[in-house]
């Protein structure tokens, strides 16, 4: 999505806009390609913050690559609230049609509705909007309780800072968890995931805990989730020996450096296969010798397990 349009509306929240754009920016100063774009139905916009906005009036020129993404707005209830004229929300849905993405935060679940691009889905919004948004759409299924919701392209999350997880997601999904991880720690973003975690990036799921060496341990595995790495490289790029690491490491999450990998490397190929690639295919991409373990541990999260059991003896060494 070289592209980002967010498309503001009276009374936007800040947060809602600033949060989103300003991981998308993070991933531009490391060297990918998005362009920012703020449009709306005039040329100034005030937010609910009461900070004046200027945005374009004529919408840039998008494709299947780019996203567009409503920011969420003060909204005691939606009825009544973040009026957009039907121009604009055809403009919402013709970008789908056209094989875009869209995305909302907040209340700018409400525009994708009036668009007709929730019919048929699963969404979600703020807690406090999300019985109203089920009544004003019946045929879309809300899921309460969540920071995002992905049903296909179109992506719909809980609001204010919920926005800046569903735009990392976005660069995990596109960039790997390692660019993701980049910029979230750029943010000082202090992570925690709640609700259906189908939805969670194992990246920022884990990240809920204060040591810095597996901080650094997990930056390490996030960009190079794909290769055979050495429980020892590991321990000594943080400054610890592998058996303290060990133990800090399943302290903090929960699990080893090995099966902290495998889950990043589940997550990835999950995705792979959900956009058209066998599991060999998907195996071999997220660094799987072959496609056994994978479909091993495809199986176990199927079953409701996370993760595999104890790590046999012969692969303590390394971690992949």
């Amino acid at each position: 999505m070289p592209r980002v349009v967010f498309v503001l509306v009276p009374d936007f929240h800040l947060l809602d806009l600033s949060g989103p754009a300003q991981v998308f920016s993070a991933a531009a100063n490391l060297g990918y390609d998005y362009r920012l774009s703020y449009v709306a139905e005039r040329p100034e916009v005030t937010s609910a913050q009461g900070l004046p906005v200027r945005a374009e009036v004529d919408w840039p020129e998008t494709d299947a690559d780019d996203l567009v993404m409503v920011p969420g707005w003060r909204a005691p209830t939606l009825a009544g609230h973040g009026h957009l004229t039907a121009a604009t929300l055809r403009r919402l849905a013709a970008h789908h049609d056209a094989g875009g993405t869209v995305a909302s935060v907040c209340a700018g679940a409400d525009a994708l509705g009036r668009a007709g691009l929730l019919d048929g889905r699963r969404c979600t919004t703020h807690h406090a909007l999300q019985e109203e948004l089920a009544r004003r759409y019946p045929r879309a299924t809300v899921v309460r309780d969540v920071l995002y919701v992905v049903d296909g392209r179109v992506v719909t999350s809980a609001g204010i800072a919920s926005g800046i997880d569903l735009a990392l997601h976005l660069v995990a999904v596109r960039h790997g968890p390692g660019v993701a991880g980049r910029i979230a720690r750029n943010l000082v973003v202090f992570a925690r995931r709640n609700g259906d975690e189908r939805q969670a990036s194992v990246m920022l799921r884990y990240r809920s805990h204060l040591c810095d060496a597996v901080h650094r341990a997990q930056d390490m595995i996030d960009a190079r989730y794909t290769e055979r790495l050495r429980l020892a490289e590991l321990a000594a790029a943080c400054g610890v020996g592998e058996r303290t690491l060990t133990r800090l490491f399943t302290k903090a999450i929960g699990m080893t450096p090995l099966r902290y990998q495998q889950a990043l490397r589940l997550e990835r190929a999950e995705h792979l296969i959900g956009q058209g690639a066998t599991v060999e295919a998907a195996a071999r991409a997220v660094g799987f010798q072959d496609a056994r373990m994978l479909r091993r541990l495809r199986a176990r999260t199927a079953r409701g397990r996370a993760v595999p059991g104890p790590v046999a003896a012969g692969q303590r060494a390394q971690i992949a």
